[in-house]
């Protein structure tokens, strides 16, 4: 590999990413701080290790996302016993 020639805006180029990577560190041991590091699993625990799962998210936003959740429940299996499609 041929190391490229340090000009003075790869050297600045370097430095912006390593103050954005400590700005970004910082900002998660604050989020761990209040309680926000953990994000909820979108993923029932009925579904969990099923082979049917698809999980997959259509949508650019966050709040407006629709799940797909399984191929034969698109909105995952609500009842409280197992469901009755689970596959291992």
């Amino acid at each position: 590999m041929i190391p490229l020639p340090l000009t003075a805006n790869s050297v600045y180029q370097h430095t912006l990413y390593r103050r954005w990577h400590r700005h970004q560190a910082k900002c998660q041991i604050l989020r761990s701080q209040l309680g926000f590091n953990q994000i909820e699993s979108s993923r029932p625990t009925t579904c969990q290790g099923c082979i049917h799962y698809h999980g997959k998210a259509y949508g650019q936003n966050r709040d407006t996302r629709s799940f797909l959740i399984c191929g034969f429940h698109p909105y995952g299996w609500t009842e409280a016993e197992n469901c009755p499609d689970y596959t291992t």
